[in-house]
C-alpha cells in the first residue's frame, strides 16, 4: 500500500470514528439511505386550527369556529398569521350595516397579497366569516377578512367562507371603523 492510500484510509477511519456509524440508528435497525434521517421520535403534526378568539383593543372578545374541512388553505393561512401576531394592532377599516372587515396591513382596504380562491358550499348566514377578494374571483386576499352582520347569501360561492361566529356577536355589532384588533388566539 502506498503512502497516499494509507493516509486516505486513515483519514476515512478518523471521520467514521468521530461521527459514529449510522448502521442500526433507525428505529427498525436498518441503515438509512443517502439523504434520509432516521429518528425514534417522529415530529408530531399540528392539528388544524378549529377556533379563533379575537380580542379588541377597546375591550370585548368574540369567537368563531374555523372550517379547515371546507377551506384548508385559508384556515391555515389565517391561523399562521394570527399566531405570528400579524393581525395585532390592525384596524377594522370597513364597517357597513351588513359587514365589518379588517386585517388589512395598510388599513385602507388595499393591502395584502393575492392567493388562489377556495370556494365551498358554506352559506353566508349572520356571523359567517369570509376572506376578502378583488375584482378577479380566481384570487382571494391573503389577510383581509370579514364578518357578515346579516344573512348575505349573495356572497355564497363568490367569496371564501371559512368560519362562523359562535359567541360575542354583540361585540362584532359594536365594531366601529378604526377599532383595533389587540390579538387573535387560535386553537
Amino acid at each position: 500500500m502506498d503512502r497516499r492510500s494509507l493516509l486516505q484510509r486513515a483519514a476515512a477511519g478518523l471521520i467514521v470514528a468521530a461521527c459514529g456509524s449510522t448502521a442500526g440508528s433507525g428505529s427498525n435497525g436498518a441503515t438509512p439511505t443517502a439523504g434520509e434521517v432516521k429518528t425514534n421520535n417522529p415530529t408530531p403534526t399540528q392539528k388544524p386550527a378549529t377556533k379563533a378568539t379575537v380580542e379588541l383593543a377597546k375591550g370585548g372578545t368574540f369567537t368563531f369556529t374555523l372550517r379547515p374541512d371546507k377551506a384548508p388553505q385559508t384556515v391555515d393561512r389565517f391561523a399562521g398569521k394570527s399566531r405570528s401576531g400579524f393581525y395585532n394592532n390592525l384596524t377594522f377599516h370597513r364597517v357597513e350595516d351588513w359587514v365589518v372587515q379588517g386585517g388589512d396591513p395598510k388599513g385602507t382596504g388595499t393591502g395584502g397579497d393575492r392567493v388562489p380562491s377556495e370556494y365551498n358550499d358554506l352559506t353566508f348566514a349572520t356571523g359567517a366569516v369570509g376572506i376578502a377578494r378583488g375584482q378577479d374571483p380566481a384570487f382571494n386576499n391573503d389577510s383581509q377578512w370579514f364578518i357578515v352582520l346579516k344573512d348575505s347569501t349573495f356572497l355564497d360561492k363568490q367569496y371564501t367562507n371559512f368560519g362562523q361566529v359562535t359567541s360575542g356577536m354583540d361585540v362584532v355589532r359594536g365594531i366601529k371603523i378604526g377599532d383595533k384588533i389587540k390579538s387573535i388566539t387560535v386553537e
